[in-house]
């Protein structure tokens, strides 16, 4: 399909920068092809489903990934800053770098100052291994295991998407802002933003109401900021990221589905990885693997029934599966009506409940 197909206008007085607290207050879109929008409230969401449901979260806890510092080649020193995404041994990581053009084989890089218990008095040390497209490099760090891992923590930023960090500098508030409060398993460099919606209060009526819980691990990578170059959706490559679904997990949402409860992902993250797991049948199976998988309209849904999810960027691979989910003339209208009724879009802003386009 043409890329262009997947384009709308966006203020920048949409874009939020700041998270609504608390975070259970943010709006709630509720979007049902063929029916009327509904605007109500993410605190709304145990009204808006029904006993036997399952909601799926995605518990990956993101990483302070970008590391500032400076690349030392000789007496000549330059900033550089470098956002790591894909771990590729204990000392190892594959990172995106700002400016990359100033990198090459063999440099020697030192990012900020950490303290004594991370083994360091001055800074980070590493050397660029190779240099690839796009930005990308692989960097090996003299540190290596734990003690790398305590490192980048004392020294490192969050990596908050493009379109916040351009406009303001991250700072204290974002480390529990950036983060789910379920997250637990480390290993992202993006948010699962749908996530960020929910509060102990919420989960407690939700429970309450007969709706379930179930998690799954999906390793967001900076795939999910990539703009989609390519004209023809046929010609973009998404990146792979690691995800897991455990065999308890797998059954509990079979049964749940049996039973007549639908499957409700928490983000397109989850969803990604369900669709990943799930057989031809629509039954999840246990998945430990890597996943690049590309949702565009015409797919073929097999696990999830209804999508929690933030307002995506223009001719970005999430507007195109949300579009495959409810269909893209519902969902161009969605958004028309989110933008002209104020409401705030991206990882800190509002979310959409969406359902899909063929299923009852």
């Amino acid at each position: 399909m043409r890329v262009d197909l997947f384009d709308f206008e966006l203020p920048e007085t949409s874009i939020a920068l700041r998270p609504v607290n608390p975070r259970d207050a943010a709006r709630l879109l509720v979007v049902k092809p063929g029916a009327a929008l509904d605007d109500r409230h993410v605190s709304d969401l145990p009204d808006l489903l029904r006993p036997g449901d399952v909601l799926v979260v995605n518990d990956t806890k993101v990483i302070p990934a970008e590391l500032r510092g400076e690349r030392i080649r000789g007496e000549h020193v330059t900033p550089v800053s470098v956002t790591l995404y894909e771990r590729r041994g204990p000392a190892r990581w594959r990172a995106f770098a700002r400016p990359a053009r100033r990198l090459s084989p063999g440099d020697r890089l030192r990012f900020g100052t950490v303290s004594d218990n991370a083994c360091l008095a001055a800074g980070l040390d590493a050397t660029v291994e190779e240099k690839g497209e796009g930005g990308d490099v692989l960097i090996r760090f003299d540190l290596s295991g734990p003690v790398l891992d305590e490192a980048v923590h004392a020294i490192g930023h969050m990596p908050l998407p493009p379109y916040i960090a351009g406009k303001r500098a991250e700072d204290a508030s974002d480390r529990a802002d950036y983060q789910t409060i379920y997250a637990r398993e480390e290993g992202a460099v993006a948010a699962p933003t749908a996530g960020l919606h929910f509060t102990d209060g919420l989960f407690e009526r939700l429970s309450a109401a007969g709706i379930g819980l179930q998690r799954v691990t999906l390793h967001v990578g900076p795939g999910t900021f990539l703009p989609v170059k390519a004209e023809d959706t046929a010609d973009h490559r998404m990146h792979a990221e690691w995800g897991t679904v455990s065999a308890d997990v797998a059954d509990a949402l079979n049964r749940a589905r049996a039973n007549g409860g639908r499957i409700v992902a928490v983000g397109t993250t989850s969803l990604r990885l369900l669709e990943s797991a799930a057989t031809e049948d629509g039954q999840v199976a246990p998945f430990a693997d890597e996943t690049s998988i590309f949702i565009t309209p015409g797919y073929r849904f097999k696990a999830v029934d209804i999508l929690m999810t933030n307002f995506h960027l223009p001719r970005s691979t999430l507007f195109m599966l949300v579009s495959a989910f409810s269909g893209r003339e519902t969902m161009v209208a969605a958004y028309r009506h989110a933008i002209d009724s104020g409401y705030r879009f991206y990882s800190y802003g509002d979310a959409s409940l969406l359902f899909p386009e063929t299923r009852p």
